[in-house]
């Protein structure tokens, strides 16, 4: 039976909901985004471009990369699948916990999986001991920066050696920065090291930093082009919709909405960490838009927090972390001062 182990399930609860459990920009999708996905609709009576030309150029043009090193996709998920599928690496070194979707992928391609266990005593931060596990059985290294769900961003400097340490034995590392836009991290991007590594994809997904999961639009950087048309060969021909791409050039167009964001998940991030914490939560110190915590005995907050119409993501889906874990994102502070209240009254009073 199929297990949908994500966020976002709002559609089966009834009533109003305030959802915790995806971690979009609480600010939201600009104007200008949302109208260009609207004024795209009208077009809809042709098939969308297959090969995103207008779209690869204004990805191209917003992050300094030659378009020929771009794919897109039907959101960054799409991409993960088709890369595992075209590489099909024997072992796929991941981090435990991380982001769900790459084990999958890696199963998918018929390939196995090792786990790098994080440690909770060190802030379920990467260290150099990853080193050790750079050996000739793993093809293939995915990592998550900052990753999901700790919201905690690799040193830059152990990420380069891990990118030079991939390219020396022929290991292939592709990096999620899908989250890395609105941390404090976001000028640390690996995007600028593709030229020059054939041996090293990026992902990116316009879902978080443009509020816009229901467009579905993600993309990929590498300057294998052979990889990326076997990827392209490996997807439907007409991926990423006419409204998405739409959505997605005029978000090319406004990268001051992202340093905007960025002070105010900062400043909403930290406030709402001290709230966790008065509650007696254990709190990791996150980098990102959503904050990973411990409730002491509590393995059922999620399914409480529901009859209080708020929905927070359980640590389910996630590997190396137990039942008492939960992710929150980081929202408006009106609906984050809603999440605290409801939070405390639980907590104190509920069964």
């Amino acid at each position: 039976m199929y297990f949908y182990d994500h966020g976002g399930d709002i559609y089966a609860e009834s009533g109003r909901i305030i959802d915790f459990s995806i971690n979009v920009n609480p600010l939201g999708m600009p104007e200008s985004v949302k109208r260009a996905a609207k004024e795209a609709v009208d077009d809809c009576a042709a098939y969308p471009d297959h090969d995103c030309r207008g779209l690869r150029e204004a990805i191209s043009a917003r992050f300094g990369a030659e378009p020929e090193t771009i794919i897109c996709g039907n959101g960054a998920s799409d991409l993960i699948y088709r890369l595992l599928a075209a590489l099909r690496p024997a072992v796929t070194l991941l981090a435990a916990p991380t982001f769900s979707e790459y084990e999958k992928a890696a199963l998918s391609a018929g390939g196995a999986v090792r786990r790098h266990r994080l440690d909770a005593a060190a802030s379920f931060d990467l260290g150099e001991d990853i080193a050790g596990e750079l050996d000739g059985d793993v093809g293939l290294v995915f990592l998550c920066n900052p990753n999901n769900p700790t919201g905690r961003l690799i040193s830059p400097a152990l990420l380069a050696r891990i990118t030079e340490e991939c390219l020396r034995r022929g290991i292939f590392l592709a990096v999620d920065e899908c989250f890395l836009e609105l941390s404090e991290g976001h000028a640390d991007s690996l995007i600028k090291r593709v030229a020059g590594n054939e041996r090293l994809f990026i992902l990116r997904a316009f879902t978080k930093d443009y509020a816009m999961p229901g467009l579905r639009l993600g993309c990929g950087f590498c300057s294998d082009r052979g990889l990326l048309d076997k990827m392209r060969s490996l997807g439907q021909p007409w991926g990423v919709s006419l409204p998405a791409q739409a959505a997605g050039i005029a978000a090319c167009r406004e990268p001051g909405h992202l340093d905007i964001s960025r002070e105010y998940i900062r400043r909403e991030r930290e406030r709402l960490a001290r709230a966790l914490s008065g509650l007696g939560l254990e709190t990791v110190e996150s980098h990102a838009n959503f904050i990973l915590f411990r409730a002491p005995g509590e393995t059922r907050l999620k399914e409480k927090m529901l009859r209080r119409g708020v929905l927070i993501r359980s640590s389910s889906g996630f590997c190396g972390l137990s039942g008492e874990y939960y992710r929150v994102a980081v929202r408006t502070e009106a609906e984050n001062g809603a999440l605290v209240g409801a939070l405390a009254e639980e907590l104190e009073n509920g069964d």
